[in-house]
């Protein structure tokens, strides 16, 4: 008589999700990942238990020393990795070709050496050739950082065990690829392989590594989803391929928040941190101009000041045109609608083109207020206030919401000269409005066009508040 439940046919199953099939498919049915489904046998004999060769210890006596982080002397890069590298961390930094990766962590391995630190940087991208002239542009020469051009990960380990570092760097991780495993480097089999090696290396040792990340099409993570949960920080690069501005945040953090953001400028000599770039986004005109206003948005927990520009034109096709450039377009076509049906802006049948300065993306609900300005300012082709910034949500129904760190906002804007503030009606009553700033509550868009107007000046209050509409 055959006993039930006392062993499992053998099948296949997704490392991914857990999916399992009766035979072979090179595509998981449930995740859609490939590579991931793998042959199971017999239900595996439990493993037994081993010898313990560190004893647990007791949580008070635990060295919290062998955890704090060191700075890598790129205070904006440290302000995102929570205060510097920790030894035995892993950071994956992934972006998009060409955005400044390899840049800033060949600047951070030449700092950690200059410091005194053995560093390996491992490129599996170009020739070590390739990397000094680099390092020789952007002025990142040093006598303990050392270069290896290396694909194969049992070669890499060795260089590892030869050079003794305190800091590696891989560039790439979807490069590097293990003789045990099959497949091609870059699949999720050799990058899981790959990742799960160089983690154990560095937990062993205690060396802090930096590992460079591809990202697909849509802006994920090459590789399987596992390789985010193997390692102890995920930083983000974004920025505009034509623009010099560059933003890096922490994703996943184990040693630090992951709400901090660091900004970069990136050019020909290399890429320089930028403690203050508020200036960056607003435009160096010397006088009004219709269509523009500006305002606050927050990344992370850093205030950033930012101007909101709007183009209203007569349209000549049946489907008038509605084009952005670091807004979010779906958010623009609804204020647009909000305008037309609300306030009654002669919106809905011209062009309407909207735009952020200096290639900052804003997607925050916050700066709903200051496109609502920008784009009835562009309708009546009248110039707003140069000193005054517009901050709160808008809903469907018209009215200004509330916004988060709106203490933050308006001492930002205070800190830059801004002396009038546009903020939605009941938000001060926990708010300390700094000095020389005045702060107008509004409830709805109406309101809100006339309070703006009023602060452009007397010739123009009528025209803003939709007399012209």
């Amino acid at each position: 008589m055959t006993r039930t439940g006392t062993r499992r046919a053998a099948g296949f199953r997704c490392s991914e999700c857990g999916w399992t099939t009766v035979k072979w498919v090179g595509r998981c049915g449930e995740c859609q990942a490939w590579g991931s489904v793998a042959e199971v046998g017999a239900a595996a004999a439990r493993t037994a238990p081993a010898t313990v060769t560190t004893p647990a210890v007791r949580i008070g006596e635990v060295d919290l020393t062998r955890a704090a982080a060191r700075p890598t002397g790129v205070g904006e890069f440290d302000r995102v990795l929570g205060g510097g590298l920790v030894p035995g961390g892993v950071v994956l930094v992934a972006g998009e070709p060409g955005i400044g990766k390899s840049t800033l962590l060949l600047d951070v391995a030449a700092r950690a050496a200059r410091r005194g630190a053995q560093v390996l940087y491992v490129s599996g991208e170009e020739s070590a050739a390739q990397v000094r002239t680099r390092a020789e542009r952007i002025e990142a020469m040093a006598d303990t950082l050392y270069l290896a051009a290396e694909t194969d990960l049992a070669t890499v380990l060795g260089q590892v065990e030869s050079v003794g570092p305190e800091l590696l760097v891989v560039d790439s991780v979807q490069t590097i690829a293990s003789a045990d495993v099959e497949g091609q480097a870059g699949n999720v089999s050799q990058v899981r392989e790959v990742t799960a090696s160089l983690i154990q290396a560095a937990k062993v040792k205690g060396i802090a590594v930096l590992l460079v990340g591809h990202v697909t099409k849509d802006g994920t993570i090459a590789g399987p989803r596992v390789l985010e949960h193997l390692v102890d920080v995920v930083i983000q690069f974004e920025g505009d391929r034509h623009s010099r501005l560059r933003l890096v945040r922490a994703v996943k953090n184990r040693f630090g928040p992951t709400d901090e953001v660091g900004c970069f400028d990136l050019s020909e000599v290399g890429i320089v941190g930028l403690a203050d770039p508020s200036g960056l986004f607003l435009s160096s005109r010397d006088h009004a101009v219709p269509g523009t206003c500006v305002t606050v948005t927050l990344e992370g927990r850093r205030p950033l000041v930012a101007e909101v520009q709007a183009l209203v034109a007569t349209s000549t096709l049946p489907s008038p045109r509605r084009t952005s450039s670091g807004l979010d377009a779906s958010r623009l076509a609804m204020i647009i609608a909000v305008l037309d049906k609300r306030a009654g802006a002669p919106v809905g049948s011209r062009d309407i083109f909207a735009a952020t300065v200096g290639g900052v993306r804003i997607t925050e609900p916050a700066a709903d207020l200051a496109i609502v300005c920008a784009v009835a300012s562009s309708v009546v082709d009248q110039a707003l206030a140069t000193d005054a910034i517009a901050l709160g949500e808008v809903g469907l129904a018209g009215e200004v919401r509330r916004v988060t760190g709106l203490q933050r906002r308006l001492a930002e804007a205070a800190r830059l000269g801004f002396r009038h503030a546009l903020v939605p009606s009941g938000s001060l009553a926990d708010v300390t409005v700094p000095d020389g700033l005045r702060a107008i509550e509004v409830a709805d868009v109406p309101r809100a066009i006339a309070a703006m107007g009023r602060l452009a000046g007397a010739r123009t209050t009528g025209a803003l508040a939709g007399d012209n509409a």
